[in-house]
């Protein structure tokens, strides 16, 4: 039996509500395998845990995580209580960067079921491979001086080794996603590390001469991921390019609510880490609505990474088939309630047994 141990971090708002139901689908769809297990640590880390011992995580949080096979995460964020930047750099940013997970997947398509709020969306299916580590969330800067001479100065870090290393993983990942590689840049309004980024893709580029490839500028690129998202396959994009079109590809899915992520360690030295892509939602957090689509798919992700998957394709297939017979949460036109959703999908599952 394949028995893989999980780290599971709910974290905040939703994420507390819609963890359990994903981590009962996960059971469910291991016990169709038969000879897969699961086999679960819960952590408190959140900003309720900050409140309460004025830390995101224990001082020990990255070696307990690191332990397991891989790490399986709600939400972070509670604006009310603690800080944004307070949160994210206290325990989200930690991981990423601590277990060198230098590269973001995130796919967006048309899922059978729900209507894009595009009028014209095609049938698009796409992936957005983002680099994770360095680029515009780089930690470099600062600020000086007060009052109106204030300077604040944020450095962008691209190194040939990450860089080369997120081009390399999209086209490899382009091989079973329709051999089309998209770069984002703005190399005609940032004059250093976007033209590095372009000769960087082009070089990469060079060794995959079957592939159709193609460099767009940011702006041009967000817009044609809403006139004509249908003719991406894979794009690869910076920290913060990838950032804002991974979120503009869940918006044209019907809802940020479904959109799952991968943060992939390469190296295996250190587990990766999968979660959705929305947030901790605190306005509807308690009112038993929450779109449990988004974390139930980033399961399928992490079944995915785990080399399950033909299972990870069986569960995306039962998602759309629930959804398309309209069991649905409010935010994607539905009248379900979070585990009305949760517990279809796990007695569809459970009926393919």
């Amino acid at each position: 039996m394949k028995k893989y141990s999980v780290a599971v971090v709910p974290g905040d708002g939703i994420g507390k509500e819609v963890v359990p139901e994903a981590v009962r689908v996960l059971d469910a769809i291991s016990e169709l395998h038969g000879g897969l297990k699961f086999d679960y640590s819960w952590y408190p880390y959140s900003c309720d845990y900050y409140i309460e011992h004025g830390k995101m995580m224990d001082d020990d949080g990255l070696e307990r995580l690191q332990n397991h096979d891989t790490i399986f995460l709600g939400a972070v964020g509670n604006p009310n209580l603690v800080a944004d930047h307070v949160s994210l750099w206290g325990l989200l940013l930690p991981i990423r960067r601590e277990f060198e997970q230098v590269i973001n997947v995130r796919p967006a398509k048309l899922i059978k079921g729900l209507k894009s709020p595009l009028r014209e969306s095609g049938d698009f299916d796409f992936v957005v491979v983002r680099e994770n580590s360095e680029g515009e969330y780089s930690e470099i800067g600062g600020r000086i001086h007060r009052g109106e001479d204030e300077i604040a100065i944020q450095n962008n870090v691209f190194t040939r080794k990450g860089t080369e290393r997120v081009m390399e993983y999209a086209f490899q990942y382009a091989k079973r996603h329709g051999r089309h590689v998209t770069g984002a840049t703005k190399s005609n309004g940032i004059v250093h590390s976007m033209p590095f980024w372009d000769e960087v893709f082009k070089e990469t580029s060079q060794k995959y001469p079957d592939y159709q490839t193609e460099l767009i500028h940011i702006d041009a690129l967000a817009a044609f991921f809403v006139t004509k998202p249908h003719m991406f396959d894979v794009i690869v994009a910076s920290n913060l390019f990838g950032d804002i079109l991974t979120d503009l590809g869940a918006a044209i899915m019907g809802s940020i609510g479904i959109a799952p992520a991968a943060n992939i360690n390469l190296n295996g030295k250190y587990p990766s880490m999968f979660e959705p892509v929305h947030g901790s939602a605190p306005d509807i957090y308690g009112q038993g609505i929450a779109n449990p689509i988004g974390q139930i798919w980033t399961g399928k992700m992490m079944l995915d990474h785990l080399g399950e998957r033909e299972l990870g394709e069986k569960l995306l297939e039962i998602i759309e088939d629930v959804l398309a017979d309209g069991i649905k949460t409010p935010d994607i036109g539905g009248k379900c309630n979070t585990k009305d959703v949760s517990n279809e999908i796990v007695n569809r599952i459970k009926q393919l047994s």
